[in-house]
């Protein structure tokens, strides 16, 4: 089993900390700088308050949890949140928002540091990394590590959804969208399930999603793109037929995360293309199932899902 496997296979578990951390973070007054295991920095002060308007920033997997973060917490009715990659934030538009939250696995990504450097005494900044001896830690207000979803994997697979799962926690009930311990059931399923066989023999695949699953749906298509060199696009779900359709076809396939919408399936099978819709499991826990056929395509190309062609953990620009 690849490195890259084996820590998709942990995600459940890792879900299920985040929950527990993010019910003990919020609301709670902490100081910046305290620890936590290890030593490590930590901060209660991460979480968005209710009626905060928010940006959220990342780059590659990380903007794409920050779009999901931002559609669901609009939808948890708490507040005007935006999604932006680092190097696209507007200038000029800091003083709309009462707080921006970076999303960085590594804490040493260019455009990250560079924007909270920018953003510095004019908005209250906090970060979610998975390394305390990294720069973000002194670039941030506040900083929350979850170093113990840390990975060494160069394809970010556990450490974004993680620290989606303790940023969605800390919503608490959203509308039509399950609670963690329940997602987490789900990817216990997802990650021992058989991979459906259309899937695997696939030459194309197109990813959809609606709110909050648009982002996995990007997401989805990075990974394979990145472990796999594959094929990929991803699009909102209502937008497939206003051109992507064109290319589907036999042995090209058409996955819907969330619900499905209506006439969709009809319209992929009219076309000759296959249809993934498994619309009772949670979409996080389906990403898990995109994450594995990820690294099976690379494996079956001859490819190291841990070694990914023109790939670093982290871009450093000089």
């Amino acid at each position: 089993m690849s490195r890259t496997a084996a820590e998709i296979a942990t995600q459940p578990r890792l879900w299920r900390r985040a929950a527990a951390e993010a019910a003990r973070s919020a609301g709670a007054g902490h100081s910046r700088g305290a620890s936590g295991s290890g030593g490590a920095p930590r901060s209660r002060g991460v979480l968005p308050r209710a009626g905060e308007r928010v940006a959220v920033t990342g780059c590659g997997t990380s903007w794409f949890m920050a779009l999901a973060y931002a559609a669901l917490r609009e939808a948890a009715g708490q507040g005007e949140t935006d999604a932006f990659a680092a190097s696209e934030f507007p200038a000029g538009r800091a003083g709309a928002y009462d707080r921006v939250v970076a999303l960085t696995r590594s804490g040493t990504t260019t455009e990250v540091l560079e924007l909270l450097a920018r953003l510095r005494g004019t908005v209250r900044t906090a970060a979610l990394t998975a390394d305390p001896g990294t720069p973000v830690v002194d670039a941030a207000d506040e900083v929350a590590v979850l170093d113990w979803a840390d990975e060494e994997s160069v394809v970010q697979t556990r450490f974004a959804t993680t620290a989606l799962a303790y940023l969605r926690a800390g919503l608490g009930a959203v509308p039509g969208v399950k609670a963690m311990e329940e997602a987490a059931l789900d990817a216990e399923l997802a990650v021992t399930e058989p991979l459906p066989e259309a899937l695997l023999a696939a030459e194309q695949w197109t990813f959809l999603g609606r709110g909050w699953t648009y982002g996995l749906a990007l997401e989805a298509a990075l990974k394979m793109r990145e472990a796999a060199g594959a094929w990929t696009e991803a699009y909102p779900a209502m937008e497939y037929r206003h051109g992507p359709i064109a290319i589907t076809g036999p042995h090209r396939v058409a996955w819907v995360f969330g619900a499905l919408p209506e006439g969709l399936a009809a319209d992929v099978a009219r076309v000759g293309g296959t249809l993934h819709a498994h619309a009772s499991a949670d979409p996080l826990a389906d990403l898990v199932r995109a994450q594995r056929l990820a690294v099976a395509l690379a494996e079956a190309r001859g490819l190291d899902p841990d070694r990914p062609r023109n790939l670093t953990r982290s871009v450093i620009l000089p």
